[in-house]
């Protein structure tokens, strides 16, 4: 079994309240977990209105293929939903 891991700092710099915050997070990780099946949460940076910490984990049979699922998930962000990424992390375990 691995467990593979994505961990991303989003800016949002057109946040003026944390209403607007909350609803680009949520979006953000609802399309997530629609399209990739992934388990995705804010994990950090509550309290910031600039930026965003979501984590993400898929598990599966390969180190591969959960790190692939990473990767698109990654590049759906910065493409499909047009939002900057500051920081990105992907990270597998195997159990």
């Amino acid at each position: 079994m691995t467990v593979s891991m994505l961990r991303v700092i989003i800016e949002l710099p057109e946040t003026t309240s944390i209403k607007d915050k909350r609803r680009i997070v949520l979006m953000t990780k609802d399309k997530l977990r629609l399209k990739f099946r992934l388990s995705c949460a804010e994990v950090d940076l509550q309290d910031s209105l600039g930026f965003a910490e979501l984590g993400a984990a898929v598990v599966s049979n390969s180190r591969e293929f959960g790190e692939g699922v990473m990767q698109k998930a990654l590049s759906f962000i910065e493409d499909k939903l047009a939002l900057k990424v500051y920081d990105a992390q992907i990270h597998s375990e195997t159990y």
